[in-house]
């Protein structure tokens, strides 16, 4: 898939000019009180910057030159990597590792494993893994919560959206599995 990391965030800005929150994962982040973050997959570093803008350290990382090129341009203080989240390796670890924007479904398919492991491997005993995703895909909870759990987290919540509405089935949830 190609991106356009203007484009991308244009669809963000214009949300926010009409009013709109677009800062719902990065307010459910921070309810957990961290001092690091690590933002998996981060685009255009919608969430990390906001973050920040809250005195958390955040790192972002992104596949996607176009979408790193962005956040680089619009928060050049924050530290961003170029790496696919498989076998994803910084050597450091963070409060909470957040996966918004449905970036286990980007992944190709079955490399899910590998993609949770290795956001996974960047959890602080007992930090947290946070992700967002549809569920009108071929990856379910089912399969989340398994690679999950063969990284060592576990469940602690799950809700319909990042506002914490709880979730009774439908096609978005997002979790939270906690690091032992």
């Amino acid at each position: 898939m190609t991106w356009n990391g203007e484009e991308y965030q244009a669809r963000f800005d214009r949300i926010a000019v009409e009013g709109g929150d677009v800062h719902g994962e990065a307010a459910l982040v921070r309810s957990f009180a961290p001092t690091t973050v690590l933002d998996a997959g981060c685009g255009t570093g919608r969430v990390a910057i906001e973050l920040a803008r809250h005195g958390i350290a955040v790192t972002g990382v992104d596949v996607d030159e176009s979408m790193l090129a962005t956040a680089r341009r619009r928060a050049p203080q924050i530290t961003w990597y170029q790496h696919d989240l498989v076998g994803l390796d910084l050597g450091q670890s963070f409060d909470v590792v957040v996966m918004a924007g449905n970036v286990p479904l980007f992944t190709p398919a079955g490399t899910e494993p590998a993609l949770v492991t290795g956001a996974a491997s960047h959890v602080r005993p007992g930090g947290r893994l946070v992700a967002g995703f549809s569920l009108n895909r071929d990856y379910t909870l089912d399969d989340y919560d398994a690679h999950c759990r063969a990284a060592g987290l576990t469940l602690e919540a799950r809700y319909a959206t990042w506002s914490r509405n709880p979730y009774t089935g439908g096609e978005y949830a997002v979790s939270v599995h906690r690091g032992p």
